[in-house]
This record gives C-alpha cells, structure tokens and sequence, in this order.
C-alpha cells in the first residue's frame, strides 16, 4: 500500500524534477487560516456594513471576482453570529431563478407521486424546503412561535429550535437572475415576509431580529434603478500593495523566511502580471493560491536560474493559452534584461 510520501510530480517524457529547476516535497494540505475571522475589510468596507445595519437595507457588494465578496458575508456571520448560526443562509442565483425560490422550493413531483399511494395522508407542509430568505424569517422566531405556526417539524434539524436570532442572508451574484426578479423580491425583503402559495401559509419575521441580506453582484448585467435605491451599494477595489501582503499574511500559514524575505517580491510580480493586457486579470483568490504554491516549491520570484520552475506555477494566474503565453514571454523579456 502506498503512503501519502509516494506522491511525486507528474513529470511528461521522463524529465526528472530536478532537471525543471523544482523540488517538491511530499504531498500534505497546504496550511491555511481561511476562517472568517482572518477577512480584512477596509474602514471604508465596514462603514458600509454598519450604515446597512444601521438602516435595515440589503448591501449590495460589487468588484473584480475574487476580491471577497462572498467573504465578507461570512465574516458578518461570523463578528454576528449567535447560537449555532455562524455562517450565512446562501442563496446561489441561477438565471432560471424567480422570486419564490429565495423563499421556499415546493417539490410538486414527490407530492404528485405519493398521492397516488392508497391511503396515504398528505399534508403540503411535508413538500415545502424552505430556502435562504424563507430560512432567515423563520429563524426570527422564538420556539414557541415558531411551534404554534406549525412550521418547526417540517425545518431541518440544524435549524429547529434556533431562533430566535438574526440571521445573515448571502444572495450571490443576484446579478445572474432574469431582469425582474430583483424588483419582485423588494417587498419581501423590506417587511421580511412571505406566503407560501400552496399551503397559504404567510410568515412575517419578528424585526426585532430583522435579517441581515447580502447580495453580491460581478456587474454583468445592470440591475433595476429600484432595487439600487433601497440598497447601500458598496465597490470593492482591488488591494493596493500593502493590503495584498495582509491578505496573505493573515490567509496563509507561511513560514517566516517567505514572510520576511519574497513576499514582498511575490506580490510586486502579481501585480506586475495584473498591468499586462490580459484577457482575465487574476485577482486575490489566485494570489493565494500562487503563493502557496510558491512556497511548497520553494521558488524566489527573483531568481534567474528559476525560470521553468516558475513557468511552471503561471497555470494558477492565467485562464487562457494567451495570458499563459504572454505572461511567460514578459518574464523571459524581463529574465534576460537583467543578464
């Protein structure tokens, strides 16, 4: 049986590691601080967060992909969370979505099945999962409500007994949903309430504990000037220079040599790569990911003799065969200017 020290590169036409200029060591998870806790978010980004609390309204995040939209609801989770509830309710816009899914998810086909079981009794309640938005009401409620409007048997167990707490509502990238769902959902969002049609059941949260929704959107389409104006919009820029060092500072397990001596040089060649006339710039999830790599090989982005090792590493940053190319040709440019 092989051990987890058997693993080794995969290294086309025999060419050994060494000869590419890489030694890897044996394989074992990358070590990482991806907890929510370890988000850094400007003032400017938390201003926002606070003046959407403050005013009830759903903040919408826009930005490069990669640029921790989808963290930041976490990290509210997180710095908010009460109880078992420290991770956003999330909702991932299909641009087949309508405005009931948000809330609920009726599945008429078992429904239809199991009325043709002879004497079987039916109760609608059974066919109803409730979803993101539809999840956050409910969990407004304490017990008792939540019994007496007979919905509690019919919640999954992670959330029977919860509430009541405020929930954080993740709707990501809203922007994916046909042109009039965001409108329709305005109503239901501003007085946390919803009907399920097919039980005729309306379930209105306690404000006290009115959920915290945040959607996020990458701007492929533009969304309704309605929806815009009862939302606290915020832009995430992507991080100068001495915010990506902190991100990867407080993301990544690295040792202190990598820290202290090619961090620095790490992320000037990334930024370096974002100038070029890329088809897709890479953003900080693929910083992350390259710098682990980087490390793990124990590559300097400073060193000549490097070179294929670190031609080796572009497949993380580039995500066509014309970014890899001209990101290697500009580093070989650079490589031999400096002989």
């Amino acid at each position: 049986m092989s051990s987890p020290n058997d693993f080794r590169i995969y290294v086309p036409g025999g060419k050994t590691i060494s000869e590419r200029g890489v030694s890897l060591p044996p394989f074992e998870e990358a070590a990482s601080k991806e907890s929510p806790e370890n988000y850094v978010a400007d003032k400017s980004l938390a201003d926002a967060v606070n003046v959407s609390l403050l005013l009830g309204q759903p903040l919408l995040v826009s930005g490069e992909p990669g640029t921790g939209k989808t963290q930041l609801a976490y990290s509210i989770a997180h710095q908010l969370g009460q109880s078992r509830l420290t991770s956003p309710l999330t909702y991932y816009t299909k641009n087949s979505s309508v405005s009931k899914d948000l809330f609920y998810q009726y599945d008429a086909l078992r429904h239809f099945q199991d009325s043709r079981v002879p004497d079987k009794h039916l109760d609608k309640r059974e066919y109803i999962t409730y979803e993101a938005l539809g999840l956050a009401v409910l969990l407004t409620l304490a017990p008792d409500d939540a019994r007496r409007a007979g919905i509690n048997k019919y919640l999954h167990e992670d959330y029977r007994d919860v509430g009541a707490v405020r929930p954080v509502v993740l709707i990501d990238e809203i922007d994916k949903a046909p042109r009039e769902m965001p409108n329709d959902i305005l109503n239901e969002i501003e007085t946390m309430s919803f009907r399920v049609m097919e039980t005729g059941q309306t379930f209105e949260a306690d404000l006290r504990y009115k959920p915290i929704v945040v959607l996020t959107t990458n701007s492929e389409k533009d969304l309704p000037a309605a929806f815009l104006r009862r939302c606290v919009f915020y832009y995430i820029p992507f991080p100068s220079n001495e915010r990506l060092q902190e991100i990867v500072r407080k993301r990544l397990e690295l040792s202190p040599d990598f820290k202290l001596r090619r961090l620095g040089r790490a992320v000037e060649h990334f930024e370096m790569i974002r100038k070029m006339p890329l088809r897709k710039k890479p953003a900080t999830a693929e910083l992350l990911a390259w710098i682990k790599i980087l490390e793990r090989l124990d590559i300097d982005v400073d060193v000549p003799g490097q070179l294929e090792a670190i031609s080796l590493t572009y497949a993380v940053l580039a995500k066509s065969k014309e970014d890899k190319d001209l990101i290697t040709r500009t580093y070989n440019e650079r490589v031999s200017n400096k002989k």
